[in-house]
Parts: structure tokens; C-alpha cells; sequence
């Protein structure tokens, strides 16, 4: 099956039932998608699908076919961090980081359909776990990240 992922083609030879989260990470070496929960709960295996944040640990790879699939090392700007991952940075909102990538996924999902989210919208469309508990610093970081797009910026100073 042909899967395009990051703006590239990859053809991958696998069951049409293969969880997408394995396809990247033992297929393609794609491990920025991390593994959780195994049951499309926790977001640590975030990706956009067609610009719709999924989770992957459950969903068939041959769903994916024709579509879109953008995982945490395809965002970026102009071969840079985005908004987002710099006011990640900027807010120090990963401490163990393990469900980062799922979240800045989710995060660039939310900002390209909402580009100024109130905290009500943040906290309906952002229902992945961080166990660390950094949900202020994640919010203020896409605050941020909306106010730094919204001004075309990139990085700040």
C-alpha cells in the first residue's frame, strides 16, 4: 500500500489491518509517534490525517490510503520550529515529554481550523493525557502560538 506522509510517498508492505502507529514507527522509523495506551485514549500517538488530528494506535492503516498524514517530524516551518513548537519552548511545557509530539500534533490540528481557540475551545479539542499535569503551560503555549501565527511570526525577538 502507498501512504503519503510528511508531503513524501512511502510504500509499505503490510496487513491493510496494521494500526497506522505501527506502519510509521516499525515500518518507516517514523518513532516521533509515540505509543501509549493502545486504546485511542491517551494522544500519545497523535497525527493529522487530511489536517484532522487521529489518533493512530487503533486506526488501520489502509484507512490512511489517499489521505494526508502529517506526523510530529513533518511540522515545520520553512525547515524551522513552528509557532507552536517554539512557544512550547517559550512556556517550558514538556517535563517528561513523552506525550509531546501527540499534543503539538493536535495543537497545529486545532490552530489550522481555529486560528484564536478560547480555553473552552482548547479544552474540547485537546483531550490528550499529559500525566506530568502541564495543562496551564500547554494552554498558554497555544495562546501563544496563535497570537505569534496570527502575527505571521515565527519566532519571537
Amino acid at each position: 500500500m502507498e501512504l503519503k506522509i510528511n508531503g513524501k510517498t512511502h510504500s509499505v508492505d503490510v496487513e491493510e489491518s496494521m494500526p497506522l502507529l505501527w506502519v510509521l514507527r516499525d515500518e518507516l522509523n517514523l518513532t516521533g509517534t509515540k505509543y501509549g495506551c493502545g486504546v485511542s485514549s491517551c494522544g500519545a500517538c497523535t497525527v493529522m490525517l487530511d489536517g484532522l488530528a487521529v489518533r493512530t494506535c487503533t486506526l488501520p492503516a489502509s484507512s490512511a490510503i489517499g489521505k494526508e498524514i502529517n506526523t510530529i517530524e513533518g511540522i515545520e516551518v520553512e525547515g524551522g520550529l513552528s509557532a507552536v513548537q517554539k512557544a512550547w519552548i517559550e512556556h517550558q511545557v514538556p517535563q517528561c515529554g513523552y506525550c509531546q509530539s501527540g499534543m503539538i500534533v493536535a495543537t497545529e490540528a486545532l490552530l489550522n481550523e481555529n486560528p484564536n481557540p478560547t480555553d473552552e475551545d482548547i479544552d474540547q479539542a485537546i483531550n490528550n493525557i499529559c500525566r506530568c499535569g502541564t495543562y496551564p503551560r500547554i494552554r498558554a503555549a497555544i495562546h501563544t502560538a496563535a497570537e505569534w501565527r496570527a502575527a505571521n511570526k515565527n519566532l519571537p525577538g
